[in-house]
């Protein structure tokens, strides 16, 4: 287990090395635009060092290979997108064939009732939308890698506390420790980013494990929290961009953290840091009452949602108000 971690962390840091040097040599370089949150070209695709990480214990721990080959699979397109554009329509399918053969591996079709098919479609949108999720809201530095690192690092430790999937629990640990060797290179300044390469695979990784390890609705709320920052922002936002009438496939600078970093001028490294408080926040919060129950659980995280929320609203209708006021009379 210790030399696991370890050899993952080298590994993350190897990789963001790696594209560092040789990144802009083989065309792997994200050129800023109108919506970047940096303001200079930078080497993208350091996950891959993650991948790595990944493979090898993907072999140690002997986890099916057609999950190992499915999050390669996607993990490689992700890394090919990092390099040149890929419509969203081939990236989505894709992504739902990795996210099928994922859940076929694991779906025991001896114990299944209809309930468990009929959830078959919504595991497979759920896996997906991770992965996309954790892909949009990796957008500025340090960002993807602390939330890997604690989403992961938690992860490894309740599933060990709850005695469940031991070789998830060494992989768990083994990408929270990759993200840490990555993380150098992305904070304070970035010299590299993480890529789709490896802010897909984090994603779609989680989402497939606690599609596993879930066997209740209290099971899905307590671990699907560990990530919860990223999709309370994400789904907000996401409603904020369909209420405007905004394509969803198109890049913005609608999240909150992109706000607080962007037009708040707050130092990304601070923003990344306080997104990662409050995944620990709410992840110390869920399993301490998850004894208590689902409507505990439920109650705890209506309320961290509903005071997101608050601030969402307020950081946002203070910046219409400044805009407004800027505007020549």
């Amino acid at each position: 287990m210790v030399e696991s971690v370890l050899v993952s962390f080298v590994l993350g840091g190897l990789g963001a090395a790696c594209i560092y040097f040789f990144g802009k040599d083989l065309g792997f370089i994200d050129i800023p635009n109108h919506r970047s949150s940096h303001r200079k070209p930078i080497p993208k695709g350091g996950g891959i060092g993650i991948l790595a990480a990944f493979l090898l214990l993907s072999m140690l721990t002997r986890i099916p290979l057609l999950f190992s080959a499915s999050v390669s699979i996607i993990s490689l397109f992700g890394l090919l997108g990092d390099r040149r554009d890929i419509s969203p329509r081939l990236r989505l399918t894709v992504q739902f064939i990795c996210a099928l053969l994922a859940v076929l591996v694991y779906f025991d079709r001896d114990s299944a009732g209809t309930l468990e098919y009929f959830l078959l479609p919504v595991w497979i949108f759920f896996i997906v939308g991770t992965a996309n999720f954790y892909n949009f809201m990796d957008g500025i530095n340090g960002i993807a890698a602390i939330t890997g690192a604690v989403a992961f690092g938690f992860l490894a430790f309740f599933l060990h506390l709850e005695n469940l999937e031991p070789s998830f629990g060494i992989i768990s640990a083994s990408l929270a420790f990759g993200c840490l060797g990555f993380l150098p290179f992305n904070i304070p300044r970035a010299r590299v980013f993480m890529g789709d390469v490896g802010s897909i695979l984090l994603g779609f990784v989680f989402a497939v494990i606690v599609f596993r390890i879930t066997d209740s609705i209290l099971d899905f709320l307590c671990f699907s929290s560990l990530l919860f920052p990223f999709y309370i922002d994400e789904l907000s936002t996401m409603v904020i961009r369909l209420k405007n009438g905004e394509n969803l496939t198109q890049a913005h600078r609608l999240h909150l953290y992109q706000i607080v970093a962007n037009e708040k001028k707050m130092a990304h490294w601070k923003v990344s840091l306080l997104y990662g408080l409050l995944q620990c926040i709410v992840a110390i919060g869920v399993f301490s009452l998850k004894p208590m129950g689902i409507m505990a659980v439920l109650l705890f995280l209506f309320l961290a949602s509903a005071g997101f929320l608050l601030l969402s609203f307020c950081i946002r209708a203070r910046l219409r108000f400044g805009e407004e006021t800027k505007k020549p009379v």
